[in-house]
């Protein structure tokens, strides 16, 4: 007889400080540190899954070292977090809400994807704020 294991369900979220901070989360990461799209004017309409905006924040000299180590990290902690819980809810906030948390969140989840012992789905909370 064979057991099979729970896959971890994972629910990344991209939301807006100003919009308050998502309730139960068990990690959270602002991204307030990159350059912020919002101030391009070309940008500033558009959303963290326009390939513009995902350009300008990849060439942030800080977003490569920032999510490598965010992967390393969350790759850490999935089989931790699959040992004592059936879900993880990661938070990943900017500003708005619409294009630096989005971008990255995004990210984060085609990262995890490749993952057969995981479930991933995200939210983008404050995209058409």
């Amino acid at each position: 007889m064979s057991i099979l294991k729970r896959r971890l369900a994972i629910e990344i979220v991209a939301f807006g400080f100003k919009h308050g901070v998502p309730d139960d989360l068990e990690l959270l990461f602002d991204v307030r540190f990159l350059r912020n799209p919002n101030y391009e004017p070309e940008l500033e309409p558009l959303t963290g899954t326009d390939p513009a905006v995902g350009a300008f924040i990849a060439a942030d000299p800080a977003t490569a070292p920032f999510t490598a180590r965010l992967f390393a990290l969350i790759d850490f902690l999935v089989p931790c977090y699959a040992d004592e819980r059936s879900g993880l809810k990661i938070g990943i906030g900017c500003t708005g809400g619409r294009h630096r948390s989005v971008y990255i969140a995004s990210r984060l989840c085609k990262h995890l994807e490749s993952d057969d012992s995981v479930e991933v789905r995200m939210e983008t909370r404050d995209i058409a704020r």
